[in-house]
């Protein structure tokens, strides 16, 4: 077992669980419009987002490009499909799908 990936794992996890409490916590209905604990909150979802990636990402990490291929042909569909239509569902698929038939691709 590598402990520094069950590290990363954990860590990634508990952050990934706290941007999704704290709003409940907080009773974020009776916030202040405007005030620096809404913004802060509503920067939670794009943060948690980027928590996943990096946890998803970081064992994949090699020099070896024929083995990271798959991973770049799915970021860049995520990010394209949501750049052209704004909608985090049909990226996230598109990434997925593109991801698997990179690594069908490569073999």
């Amino acid at each position: 077992m590598n402990w520094d990936l069950l590290t990363v794992a954990v860590l990634a996890g508990a952050a990934n669980w706290a941007f999704r409490a704290l709003p409940v916590i907080t009773r974020s209905d009776r916030m202040a419009a405007g005030g620096w604990l809404e913004r802060f909150l509503s920067a939670t979802g794009p943060a948690a987002i980027a928590t996943l990636f990096v946890a998803a990402i970081l064992p994949a990490l090699t020099p070896d490009v024929r083995a990271l291929a798959p991973v770049i042909v799915g970021t860049l569909a995520v990010l394209g499909l949501y750049a052209a239509r704004r909608s985090v569902v049909l990226a996230m698929l598109a990434g997925a799908v593109a991801h698997g038939l990179a690594t069908w691709a490569l073999g």
